[in-house]
């Protein structure tokens, strides 16, 4: 009720002082109220953790983690902030997000703009959420694609002992080079360092914390099944389909559809959940699947279980749904076998 009211005056601003102002007011609404609890459903084990109920943020939403708490009033089963890089960095000139209204879709191409970790890890550590926290990390946009691994490493250090679990972010196409990561080469390299780390950093914690890699929609069949090969052989305890897409076919004619960057929200739908259906049958439930892209409704929270995935994470619908989209996906989901 409150976000039908609200959300003429956002969409009357662009798009990204719309995610600011709303981000500001999630900030405060956080510190004023008491901490939130999930809504109620039949919680389920994903990774060693869990969730009470199956309809997560996905991130980008709050990439410094200034308003999980506010945000954890939606009802989420989990939250994912970031994507978070070693050092703070502007991103890419502004306009870099563009609403799509007609076909309910987002571009953005705002290149991990964000704090830095060392930001975000302070705002973790003041938050009263004490829900599923995941951390998505990324790299910096001056780094060279050939050290990219190091950017990871010093993220996946940085953030482990404050994560419930953390997502290794090789798919946004905004930061120049980053996909080259999905190579066959690239990722088998990549995967086994941090792979490595992360024995390591569980024997120094004492506690063990997933590692999840997020690709994209833009994937053949061959490149999918050489992913899911990595993911297997490393280990790797999930995978997150998935990130915005590059391809256009959906948005031809429609106003801004021609901007560059990461397409989001419905126009992604099928797509990635074509990627999901192609990972389960290439994965074989050897590990699990987190599906994004494209969901607006329950009944399209529910379609990715059906093909395939355990959990699922929305972004760009609650930009045009707000939080009713939240109780909606979660009481589709609720009974999920």
């Amino acid at each position: 009720m409150l976000y039908d009211i609200a959300r003429p005056f956002l969409f009357s601003l662009d798009a990204e002082t719309a995610h600011e102002t709303a981000l500001a007011a999630l900030n405060v609404a956080g510190r004023v109220f008491p901490a939130a609890q999930p809504l109620a459903a039949q919680p389920v084990e994903v990774m060693g953790l869990r969730f009470p109920n199956r309809i997560g943020l996905a991130a980008g939403l709050d990439k410094n983690g200034e308003a999980v708490d506010g945000l954890a009033r939606f009802g989420f089963g989990f939250i994912e902030i970031g994507t978070i890089t070693p050092r703070a960095q502007p991103g890419n000139p502004k306009p870099r997000m563009f609403r799509l209204p007609e076909v309910k879709g987002i571009i953005n191409r705002m290149g991990f703009n964000n704090h830095g970790i060392d930001a975000l890890i302070a705002n973790v550590k003041a938050l009263k959420y004490q829900g599923i926290l995941g951390i998505n990390i990324g790299k910096n946009a001056d780094t060279p694609i050939e050290k990219a691994a190091d950017d990871y490493l010093i993220c996946l250090d940085k953030a482990y002992a404050h994560a419930s679990y953390i997502t290794v972010n090789i798919s946004s196409p905004n930061t120049k080079n980053l996909r080259q990561l999905q190579g066959e080469s690239e990722l088998d390299s990549l995967l086994g360092l941090l792979k490595a780390r992360q024995t390591a950093l569980a024997d120094q914690h004492g506690r063990y914390v997933p590692i999840t890699l997020k690709i994209a929609p833009d994937l053949d069949e061959s490149q999918i099944i050489n992913i899911a090969d990595a993911l297997r052989r490393h280990r790797i305890d999930a995978v997150i389909a998935t990130n915005t897409t590059l391809a256009r076919d959906k948005v031809q004619g429609v106003r801004y559809g021609d901007q560059q960057g990461g397409l989001s929200g419905a126009p992604v739908f099928e797509s990635s959940t074509a990627v999901v259906a192609s990972l389960a049958k290439a994965l074989q439930n050897e590990l699990p699947i987190i599906a994004a892209g494209g969901v607006l409704n329950g009944r399209q929270a529910k379609a990715k279980l059906e093909a395939g995935a355990k959990l699922v994470q929305v972004y760009s619908g609650l930009i045009y749904r707000g939080p009713a989209l939240v109780r909606e996906a979660v009481a589709e989901t609720r009974d999920w076998a």
